[in-house]
């Protein structure tokens, strides 16, 4: 896809102020040959849900834990999923130390289900580490400059959101994204990932991108495939030592959960960081933790650590 056919479909910045905020960045330090890793989260937080409340798994008794088990990690960037404005608002309180991105989208399902007011999949960010670029977003439908559309019979809408920072330290520039592909149609998660990985292609190949969140798909699936075969690397198997071919969906179950099988065997992660350009992975796991059988979501959190190449 063309660069000018793709931002005629995605409709213009000025006109749209929500997709593409800009912001002066403070002056870049100087220039180093080898800067430090950075880590990054994925975390499908889980909506709060009454439903959950009464098993005992709403978020008003998950909201410390998710913030301790975020903070474990000392994540320099947070990709998040399923965020309701008080979610939102309450990890904000919570993680002071990190500038954030997001939107509150409309109605995604026409309040059937709760989930009105969503920030939809918010990115954290250091505030002592990054100068923020440049953000916006944009709606995963055949229409994705139009707030809550849906194309191909995708349960819900869906959405993507970026940002460009800079880090401080080597002045280097670089995008996250973040996004929650269809729960239900697998035409949906094709063309919503197409659609990411067509507006990330307007980018030159050697500039560092990173897209996180919850794919709905395993890695056998045709979505991760689709990015693979347009130039992205999964984190989770360029990663060094041993790979962890475990589930990220537990159903608030932990180690009790049964995982799902695709094509007879177990379905693995679904929630994944990707990385385009000179990007080089050197970790990569599962986050488990929880206590006294309680655990932050629905999802294990997934973490990796990557490194920026010259």
């Amino acid at each position: 896809m063309k660069r000018r056919t793709f931002l005629t479909t995605l409709g213009l910045g000025a006109s749209f102020p929500w997709l593409g905020q800009v912001a002066l960045a403070a002056p870049a330090g100087p220039a180093q040959a080898k800067a430090a890793p950075h880590t990054i989260l994925t975390c499908n937080i889980r909506v709060a849900l009454p439903e959950d409340e009464a098993a005992g798994n709403g978020w008003n008794a998950r909201r410390k834990l998710c913030l301790e088990v975020i903070r474990a990690q000392m994540p320099d960037i947070i990709c998040l999923q399923e965020v309701l404005r008080e979610q939102m608002e309450d990890l904000e309180r919570g993680l002071p130390e990190f500038a954030s991105f997001g939107f509150e989208g409309p109605e995604m399902d026409g309040g059937k289900a709760g989930y009105q007011g969503i920030a939809k999949n918010p990115i954290f960010y250091s505030r002592t580490r990054y100068d923020f670029v440049s953000a916006g977003g944009f709606w995963l439908s055949e229409t994705p400059h139009l707030p809550g559309s849906l194309s191909w019979e995708s349960a819900r809408a869906r959405h993507v959101n970026w940002v460009r920072l800079r880090e401080r330290a080597s002045g280097r520039p670089f995008r996250v994204l973040s996004t929650h592909l269809d729960h239900k149609s697998q035409r949906a998660r094709e063309e919503q990932i197409k659609l990411i990985l067509a507006e990330a292609a307007l980018y030159a190949p050697e500039f560092p991108q990173v897209l996180a969140g919850d794919f709905n798909a395993s890695a056998a699936n045709t979505v991760l495939r689709l990015a693979l075969d347009a130039g992205w690397t999964d984190t989770h198997t360029a990663a060094p030592g041993p790979r962890d071919d475990g589930n990220t969906t537990h159903g608030f179950l932990g180690p009790n959960y049964v995982p799902k099988t695709e094509a007879g065997r177990t379905r693995g992660p679904i929630d994944f960081i990707l990385t385009r350009g000179p990007v080089s992975t050197l970790g990569w796991k599962i986050v488990r933790d929880g206590r006294d059988g309680r655990y932050p979501s629905d999802h294990y959190f997934v973490a990796a650590k990557v490194a920026f190449n010259p």
